[in-house]
């Protein structure tokens, strides 16, 4: 009975484990570092600020921004003892950071002249999201109202001890950083604790705060059974391309590459000339991706220097229904240029189907394909 206690607790954890990375995407080597990223969940009704300050690091301050959107420069001592703030860090062509955002516009909308202020801190992963004119035009497409800095060189990150996007972190009406979540979900359990710290400002302020039983449920969120996904993120460019199956890996420079006859699970194969730079491969010559997945949805972060017209079968047809919101459902196409993350698959269940994107030109600079 104990050997079959310990197997599930193992499997359990595992589980979980599973859950958890899918959920969130975990940075680099170079811009990680090792600070502690385990969920605060004590509560802070009864205690007082001294009590706080042996428990709870203090507000950090934003590092050397390179740019504000919706606000004018600002300072989070400045809002800290008269808000409450919800610091989240995204960047903008990250699905897992893409679902959260319903939520908080949600949050935004109905808690903003209660007390609440969320600022967002974008840390880009790819160069292009350093551009603040995508960044805003970003900002723009999501609906995103709070204000938004840009983070590219990782210092307000680094100031917070991140490693993840998305994280969100929840200071008090006192300054202290009394809760944080790392990546999807916990929706409900967040807005809980943000009607708790809004009390607990009403309180110190004397002013009225009413909790609502009624906690959002954004219409436009994009959920998905991250336990279900058994697909990694895949990376292209050189600098991360472990699971390129028919050519080198980590080689910065230009292959001839040929599909194999026969391909594996989660493996990425790639059909023509590829040149691999670091973040991204682009196809010199007509060519093909083919990549098996586990998953429903599929996602590929691309960009081109004009538009570029790629095809996209599942399991050998065109894909009809099942296209994504960027793939025309009529002839299974989809127009790449603008660098950001493009919707491709948005499949019925969760399953194992072989993906094939066919470019008839060159041009297409690949990124990363993540899946839901």
């Amino acid at each position: 009975m104990t050997r079959n206690f310990i197997l599930v607790a193992a499997l359990l954890v595992i589980a979980g484990s599973i859950f958890y990375l899918q959920s969130s995407k975990l940075a680099p080597p170079d811009q990680a570092n090792s600070a502690s990223d385990s969920t605060i969940k004590t509560t802070v009704e009864t205690m007082t600020t001294k009590e706080k300050a042996a428990k709870y690091d203090r507000v950090h301050e934003i590092v050397n921004p390179q740019g504000f959107i919706n606000t004018a420069p600002l300072k989070l001592a400045d809002i800290a003892g008269k808000k409450i703030i919800l610091v989240d860090f995204w960047t903008y062509s990250c699905i897992n950071c893409q679902r959260t955002l319903p939520y908080l516009n949600a949050w935004y909308e109905k808690y903003k002249d209660q007390g609440l202020e969320i600022v967002g801190v974008h840390t880009p992963e790819f160069k292009f999201e350093q551009e603040i004119g995508n960044v805003t035009q970003a900002v723009k497409k999501y609906g995103i109202q709070y204000p938004v800095l840009l983070d590219n060189r990782y210092e307000t990150w680094t100031a917070y001890g991140n490693r993840y996007w998305p994280r969100k972190y929840l200071i008090d009406i006192d300054g202290f950083i009394v809760y944080d979540h790392i990546g999807e979900g916990g929706y409900d359990e967040t807005e809980k604790k943000i009607q708790e710290l809004l009390a607990e400002r009403a309180e110190r302020l004397k002013t009225e705060f009413k909790a609502s039983t009624d906690l959002v449920a954004p219409k436009n969120s994009l959920e998905t059974e991250a336990a279900k996904v058994h697909s990694p993120e895949i990376y292209f460019g050189s600098a991360r391309n472990t699971y390129l199956g028919n050519g080198k890996p980590e080689w910065f420079g230009t292959q001839a590459l040929a599909l194999p006859a026969g391909i594996k699970t989660n493996i990425l194969y790639l059909d023509g000339t590829w040149d691999f730079q670091g973040e991204y491969a682009e196809n010199r010559t007509p060519g093909k991706i083919v990549f098996r997945y586990q998953a429903k949805d599929v996602y590929l972060v691309a960009s081109s220097l004009k538009p570029l017209s790629i095809r996209v079968l599942r399991d050998g047809v065109p894909l009809g229904s099942l296209a994504g919101e960027d793939v025309s459902q009529a002839d299974s196409r989809a127009i790449i240029q603008g660098e950001r993350l493009y919707k491709i698959i948005q499949g019925d269940t969760y399953g194992e189907h072989t993906l094939e994107i066919f470019m008839e030109a060159p041009g297409l600079r690949a990124f990363t394909f993540t899946f839901g």
